[in-house]
């Protein structure tokens, strides 16, 4: 394993749909003090996960990647950090490394569980100067664009693909010009169907509008 002089320590900053693979979604990290960032294609579950942990949303029941943090807690097992070391044909390798404060293991993980799990535990997120330079592009300085523009940013409305049910979006007024009370209403009854993905985006909506 690369000491930490060698590698370079990155940070979630949002998720978009993929607009390469059908039904995934992007997921975006930034260098940490840098200019480049880095997309993951990721699951629907995987994104949810990681969207719910992004807009502070918690879920009624404990989901896999909680349940997972909550076992590894009860035994005293702690996780040090996540280090995506790969990245070949298109995939991105990472491993998680365990402690229980006398052994540490490293154990293979999908890159998107690794970093759901590392943003519940307020793991640092590690690669590689070679797998930044390969994978990642340059957001330029004089762009001026905050974590926060760039994260609301990646995590856009996902419209469906069903031209029936696009046309039908018209008929109903746009969800941005709900009122605070509508937006609470949604956000809850959403929670309640455990629609995860679309709850993140009205909780979003509705932090902006409280704190315009």
């Amino acid at each position: 394993m690369k000491s930490n002089s060698d590698r370079i320590r990155l940070k979630v900053v949002g998720i978009s749909y993929s607009q390469i693979q059908s039904g995934a979604y992007a997921l975006i990290l930034a260098q940490v003090g840098g200019d480049y960032r880095i997309p993951v294609v990721i699951g629907a579950a995987e994104a949810q996960a990681i969207a719910l942990k992004m807009e502070s949303i918690t879920p009624p029941r404990p989901m896999t990647h909680d349940l997972f943090v909550s076992f590894a807690h009860a035994f005293g097992v702690k996780l040090r950090e996540v280090f995506i070391y790969r990245f070949e044909d298109g995939i991105f390798s990472s491993e998680l490394t365990f402690t229980d404060g006398e052994r540490t293991i490293a154990i293979d993980s999908r890159t998107s569980d690794a970093i759901a799990i590392a943003m519940r535990t307020g793991s640092p997120i590690f690669t590689t100067p070679e797998i930044l330079e390969e994978t990642g592009f340059i957001i330029e300085e004089s762009a001026s664009v905050s974590d926060e523009d760039e994260a609301a940013a990646a995590n856009a409305p996902v419209f469906s693909e069903n031209d029936d049910e696009a046309d039908a979006e018209f008929d109903e007024p746009r969800i941005e010009n709900y009122s605070v009370e509508e937006l609470q209403r949604t956000l809850e009854r959403l929670i309640q169907q455990e629609n995860y993905e679309e709850a993140a985006r009205v909780n979003e909506i509705l932090k902006k509008k409280l704190n315009s």
